[in-house]
């Protein structure tokens, strides 16, 4: 069973997203939040698998908040709502931890599909827009160059693969496809990538693959 929390300032917002996950087969709402500082300490008192993350929210928002979440000691994975014409909130929460967005407009499926997706230690991104993000936002300098080709030298040639086509979007199922492997070996492969990286998720993996040179 996925254990979700909501956190949206809107309430009628927070009640349809509740009635849309708690209708999905294997997940349960087991907290609401009105606004980030609330969804931080319903966090710390229940067990969350993922988080729906508003990110304008009063008090604390939804970047600083999964910036916080992501630093339990049991965090949960993210994902935050947002709107295309809100690139930069999206890369400050994808940078703070969030494994994935969507738009608060998605339809139903989209969003049961994201949670489970990100609780299987997966990203939510589409690659397009993923890519759009990182482009705009993520500028490579001399200082993290150096920082993140260092890291990436401890990889092996074949967690190189997998980062680069990780980095370029691709599911677990895909680079297992790609590098005729098994999706579980992937996922060890990912994991190990993730530990060696010092990061969080596979989208701050990406952003490091995109500092190192790894993917154009």
């Amino acid at each position: 069973m996925i254990r979700m929390l909501v956190a949206d300032d809107d309430s009628l917002v927070r009640l349809a997203l509740t009635d849309i996950l708690g209708d999905a087969p294997g997940i349960t709402v087991v907290a609401e939040a009105a606004d980030g500082a609330e969804a931080v300490d319903l966090a710390r008192a229940h067990r969350i698998d993922v988080a729906l993350m508003d990110i304008r929210m009063p008090r604390l928002d939804g970047i600083a908040a999964t910036e916080r979440l992501r630093g339990l000691p049991d965090p949960p994975e993210v994902v935050v709502l947002t709107t295309f014409d809100l690139d930069q909130y999206v890369y400050d929460a994808l940078t703070a931890g969030a494994s994935g967005f969507l738009l608060k407009d998605s339809d139903p499926a989209e969003i049961i599909r994201a949670v489970r997706v990100v609780a299987d230690g997966q990203a939510m991104l589409h690659p397009g827009a993923a890519r759009r993000l990182i482009d705009r936002y993520h500028h490579t300098t001399t200082r993290t160059t150096p920082h993140a080709r260092s890291r990436i030298e401890r990889l092996t040639p074949r967690e190189t693969e997998v980062l680069a086509l990780l980095a370029d979007g691709a599911s677990n199922a895909e680079i297992a496809g790609a590098l005729s492997m098994r999706e579980s070996t992937v996922k060890a492969h990912v994991s190990r990538i993730l530990a060696t990286l010092e990061v969080g998720n596979r989208v701050q993996a990406a952003l490091c693959a995109r500092d190192a040179g790894v993917v154009g």
